[in-house]
């Protein structure tokens, strides 16, 4: 891994956050946090950006530039405190590429909305599969068992995740079909899914072994966000400390204030180390647990900011008179997206032990 600077890197980072700077932020303490799904600013920025171009390789028409690429959208898109628009329709265009569904990359392609649903609670989510009616060609029964968050409410086509034959699949599920429910008024928003019928071709793999596939990859994108919220959380409670004056100096000035926000910013700068090494490793082939270790530690560092923020601002952290609060309310869902990160994290320690050769069986 070369630790030298990306010059392009750099250009796409100073490009995303010139755009996202426009976008019009909810000043409200309540409700939906952000504007997301495919109508929002942040996609409109998004795609003026060519940003679904980025990780797309040549032969497809993109630019071949790596998932790396896309983990400089999504921190940019974490940092400005944004919905994340850019995920699902990366996830998906993985997955087709991957089990060549070029009718479903050009639909995505062509600006079709794609939601992500299920994968909240790894593997497998809160999804189960029934067998269908004409000997198990056609699954008949997507019985959602609990919330199942989703991207956004109402898009043209809904990927759920879900556990088949002990490996993580994505089932496509067009607009319109029976069976499902959106509950999108409140945020995040969540799907109920009721006996939906989908066919074998619209069941797509997450994953394609050693630590690859659209799912590691979708999972090292989410660490991406959520180092930017952490970021953005950050850079706030540094701007606030460093401009709020008591006990004859600037907050940040006192140890009990600048301690914390210092070890915060040596904790930031490692996790974002992490997350980039774990995009290497899936751009070179040998991922391994990386995506699934960069993940937890992302969602640890970005729960960890919450308190030390909220300590060293006080209360106005929690009103419109800060930007904190939008960051707290999306720190609130988007590090259980992918899994929750003890899970995680117990996960990649019991694949270290099996790679290790201690004789440990990797739990099911």
């Amino acid at each position: 891994m070369d630790l030298r600077p990306d010059p392009m890197q750099t250009q796409l980072r100073r490009a995303l956050r010139a755009g996202l700077a426009g976008v019009a932020v909810k000043p409200g303490l309540r409700g939906v946090p952000v504007d997301d799904g495919p109508a929002s600013q942040t996609a409109a920025v998004l795609a003026e950006l060519s940003a679904p171009m980025y990780e797309l390789p040549v032969a497809h028409g993109g630019l071949g530039l790596g998932l790396a690429a896309g983990v400089t959208v999504s921190e940019e898109l974490g940092r400005a405190a944004c919905g994340n628009p850019y995920r699902a329709a990366a996830l998906v265009t993985d997955a087709a590429m991957a089990c060549g569904r070029a009718d479903v990359l050009d639909d995505v392609r062509g600006g079709m909305t794609v939601s992500v649903a299920g994968l909240e609670d790894d593997p497998g989510g809160g999804v189960t599969a029934a067998p269908g009616e004409d000997g198990g060609t056609v699954l008949t029964s997507t019985v959602l068992t609990g919330t199942v968050l989703a991207d956004a409410a109402g898009a043209d086509l809904l990927a759920v995740g879900f556990d088949r034959d002990g490996s993580q699949v994505l089932a496509l599920v067009a607009a319109g079909s029976s069976g499902y429910k959106w509950h999108g008024d409140a945020w995040p928003a969540a799907v109920q899914l009721s006996g939906v019928p989908v066919t074998d071709r619209d069941i797509m793999p997450a994953n394609t072994g050693l630590g690859l596939g659209p799912l590691p990859a979708a999972q090292v994108r989410q660490a991406g966000y959520l180092v930017g919220l952490a970021a953005g959380m950050h850079a706030a409670a540094v701007k606030y400390t460093g401009s709020r004056h008591q006990f004859g100096g600037r907050l940040r000035d006192h140890q009990a204030i600048g301690f914390p926000l210092a070890r915060m910013t040596v904790s930031l700068r490692a996790t974002r180390l992490a997350v980039h090494h774990a995009a290497w490793m899936v751009d070179s082939g040998r991922a391994s647990m990386a995506p699934v270790e960069a993940l937890a530690a992302a969602a640890d560092t970005l729960l960890a900011m919450v308190p030390i923020t909220m300590q060293v601002c006080g209360s106005r952290c929690m009103t419109s008179e800060l930007s904190l609060h939008r960051y707290y309310r999306l720190a609130a869902a988007e590090p259980f997206r992918y899994g929750k990160p003890g899970k995680l994290w117990r996960r990649a320690g019991a694949a270290r032990l099996v790679e290790a050769g201690s004789g440990f069986t990797r739990p099911s």
